[in-house]
């Protein structure tokens, strides 16, 4: 899911600003709450397999982490994050896409079966 909305950041960086959008609301808030909780959670799990646990451990931590707060940003800072990122230009933003490409592709690599061999 990173790697994807990392290659869609970088192919149409509008494109990732109305996905950036729709969690603009309450909802969305919880939304993304939901599943940065689920993302940590899933690879603080994985990671003991995975072909660098302690990396994969970590990232799961700061993920996990990052929903716990999540809530407590509010709708009204949400919404500045969003607008003041889609404000910078395409090339910023296609930068920020790229080290989500970059991520979730370590972490496909990272936890792919047959990982810890």
């Amino acid at each position: 899911m990173i790697a994807a909305l990392g290659a869609v950041g970088v192919v149409a960086p509008d494109r990732l600003v109305e996905v950036a959008r729709r969690f603009e609301s309450r909802l969305g808030i919880y939304v993304a709450t939901t599943l940065r909780l689920l993302l940590g959670s899933a690879l603080i799990v994985a990671a003991p397999g995975s072909r660098v646990p302690d990396a994969v451990r970590v990232l799961g931590i700061v993920i996990f982490l990052a929903g716990v707060v999540t809530p407590w940003f509010g709708l009204e800072r949400v919404q500045r994050v969003v607008t003041w990122w889609s404000e910078r230009g395409r090339p910023f933003q296609r930068a920020w896409a790229s080290l989500a490409l970059i991520l979730g592709l370590f972490l496909a690599y990272a936890v792919l079966p047959g990982a810890a061999e």
